[in-house]
């Protein structure tokens, strides 16, 4: 979930007690409409991968440098950093030396690889906001203070969902049984990731010749790059393609293909059956499969601690795999509604008004070090 969209929540609720507070850093659209000033547009943050950082390091490195001269000269009640970690807990690691309270508001997975970054959050901030209660299990175990406030998405969907109705806002046909293919958000996920669902819907509908399928990607630009080989190498697949609208297709659907990630949630908390791939280069695997230490990696697993929805891992990744799985799913619908049971306790369980519970938190602690 985008940090524009946690900031601007945040700044409402800590607005709805403090109408007239001075909230100011690097934020976004939303986050300028609820009355944030922004010193750096928040693009200025929006640098991928490792070779992307090390070019804009001395750009990215000028502005947080200036940002902590700034809050040093004009030092705030509390700093929080939301996501980025990279830039933010070097950040909140000088604000706090300083005594000014420092939040984080979205954990790094540090609970998935890299654990010794919690040496360095718990040297620079004084809370750790989780979405995830896996998480805040993690840091407890690890005497990091940490509130879990819940998932603004499980706040924004509503516990029951109309397929009828979404499959009509889309102008999808509303009878037969629509499978959602999501290969990623980013372009080198699709690249990933689209041959072998592709391929998984050629599979399908081999085996079952009333499927249709809807791909939403996105935005525009993923969408011109699968509009190609779609029409050379799949003319024939019933395929409805999209820019955006991926919340709404999964409404829409019976069954969800998708990539690792956000997807897997926003799917869970639609009550979709889904199955879940993961596909990287060969050298990124093998690097990840030595640093990560993890059971599974979709998040309505993680989040139930149990192999709810079938995953697949690399070589696991092929039509037959994939297409069985989402089989399994349409020809067993006392599974699917025992599933759909157990991703609406999950739901409850993150639908906390997260935006309310993390300015409650922050607020408790600037209380804690007012000085009386």
């Amino acid at each position: 979930m985008s940090g524009d969209i946690l900031g601007a929540g945040l700044i409402h609720a800590l607005r709805a007690s403090h109408p007239d507070a001075l909230i100011e850093g690097i934020g976004g659209a939303k986050m300028l409409a609820a009355g944030f000033h922004s010193h750096y547009p928040l693009e200025t943050l929006s640098v991928m991968g490792l070779v992307e950082v090390l070019k804009h390091y001395p750009r990215l490195k000028k502005c947080r440098d200036s940002l902590r001269d700034h809050f040093l000269q004009n030092p705030p009640d509390v700093f929080i950093g939301i996501d980025a970690p990279d830039f933010n807990l070097g950040l909140e690691y000088a604000l706090k030396a300083a005594g000014i309270p420092t939040v984080h508001y979205v954990s790094p997975s540090v609970w998935a690889w890299r654990q010794y970054r919690l040496r360095k959050i718990a040297r620079a901030c004084d809370l750790m906001l989780t979405l995830f209660p896996f998480e805040a299990e993690y840091y407890q175990r690890h005497n990091i203070p940490v509130r879990f406030v819940g998932h603004p998405l499980a706040d924004d969907t509503p516990l029951q969902t109309d397929k009828q109705a979404a499959r009509s806002s889309l102008g999808l046909a509303t009878d037969g049984v629509w499978i959602a293919i999501l290969p990623g958000s980013r372009r080198n996920e699709v690249q990933q990731l689209a041959p072998p669902f592709l391929e998984t819907a050629r599979w399908l509908l081999a085996q079952r010749s009333d499927l249709r399928f809807i791909v939403p990607l996105a935005n525009a630009n993923l969408k011109t790059l699968l509009n190609q080989p779609i029409a050379k190498i799949y003319p024939d697949l019933p395929l409805t393609l999209l820019a955006g609208q991926s919340r709404e297709a999964m409404a829409a659907a019976d069954v969800v293909l998708t990539a690792s990630g956000t997807a897997t949630l926003e799917a869970m908390l639609l009550g979709r059956p889904m199955v879940v791939a993961y596909r990287a280069a060969e050298l990124t695997y093998w690097l990840a499969k030595l640093l990560v230490h993890i059971p599974f990696f979709s998040l309505p697993n993680l989040l139930a601690g149990e192999r709810l929805v079938p995953e697949f891992l690399q070589g696991e990744v092929t039509p037959e795999n994939l297409g069985t799985a989402v089989l399994h799913w349409l020809d067993n619908l006392a599974e699917v509604e025992t599933l759909q049971a157990r991703f609406s306790e999950l739901h409850r369980r993150l639908r906390l008004s997260a935006s309310e519970q993390a300015g409650a938190a922050v607020l408790d602690l600037v209380a804690r070090h007012i000085k009386p």
